[in-house]
């Protein structure tokens, strides 16, 4: 593990990838990149398993405890961070770590996955006006009109997706097809490093064990008291936190939508749902990997 190498180490939710990965941060004198959607916001601790203060003491982190809970974040920014932490590390002279679970934040390592078009919040406001006066065919009807040769492969009944394209042709005052071809031609976010990813994985009855164990250390820990305290601060205005397996359960449960003797269950069956979409992203969309079976 040295020069411009990247070790990205993924797995599936209670894999064991912050264990493995701290191990071998250690044994190399390397730091960690943090690759999970939640591991950005200060106070999300016990429903995100976030490495503890001693965990962090022992191997540097990036990426983690860096935003209020009310505070957005999306792929292009983290990719632009993860690159930016990357580079200070390797300035350095250290190895770099990468670790997490989350899908297209991993994918941001290898893909170019957001163009450089900027959206004006004005021009946010305006689409976000048109959708919630004419609905997604009022957003449709629009982004044809823009794109008289048609919209390709685009989802039209995505309402993120319609929304996003409408966006991005708007403040262009391009097609899509035309973004789309500038797009494929953007150079790989880590072109000059190499790219070395392992997926962990484990026997499916050990990860249910797993999943269950942990999602009542979680509860015993004081789960509810965080997500009660996260609420006080604006929780809910962040609807991609606020949705999060462990969170949107103990909110439901507050909320009298679910009743305090069915909060582990649904939590573990949800986390089990996770897992299984994971695991079809690894198996579909993962680039060339090695595989490391744990046990135990």
């Amino acid at each position: 593990m040295s020069g411009r190498t990247l070790h990205l180490v993924t797995g599936a939710t209670a894999t064991g990838k912050t264990d493995w990965a701290l191990r071998l941060a250690q044994e190399q004198g390397a730091e960690v990149i943090s690759c999970d959607s939640l591991l950005f916001y200060r106070g999300m601790d016990i429903g995100t398993a976030k490495p503890t203060a001693a965990e962090r003491a022992r191997v540097p982190h990036h990426l983690v405890d860096i935003l209020e809970v009310t505070e957005r974040m999306d792929v292009a920014r983290y990719a632009t961070l993860a690159r930016e932490a990357a580079e200070e590390i390797s300035a350095r002279g250290r190895p770099v770590v990468v670790v997490g679970g989350s899908g297209f934040y991993l994918k941001s390592f290898f893909v170019p996955v957001a163009d450089a078009v900027a959206v004006p919040a004005e021009l946010r406001a305006h689409v976000e006006r048109l959708g919630a006066e004419g609905g997604l065919p009022a957003l449709v009807s629009e982004l044809r009109r823009l794109n008289p040769l048609g919209l390709g492969e685009l989802d039209t009944a995505n309402p993120r997706r319609v929304v996003r394209a409408l966006e991005r042709c708007l403040a262009s005052g391009r097609p899509l097809a035309e973004l789309a071809e500038e797009f494929s031609r953007m150079p790989a976010p880590f072109g000059g490093w190499r790219l070395e990813l392992t997926l962990l994985e484990r026997d499916p009855r050990d990860l249910a064990r797993r999943i269950e164990a942990r999602t009542a250390a979680m509860l015993q820990a004081g789960l509810v008291d965080e997500v009660r305290g996260l609420l006080g601060v604006g929780l809910r205005d962040n609807p991609s936190a606020a949705k999060a397996i462990g969170y949107r359960e103990v909110i439901a449960m507050l909320d009298g939508r679910l009743g305090e003797a069915e909060l582990e269950g649904e939590i573990v069956r949800n986390t089990r749902a996770l897992v299984r979409k994971q695991r079809t992203w690894f198996r579909t969309q993962l680039p060339e990997h090695r595989l490391v079976s744990l046990a135990g």
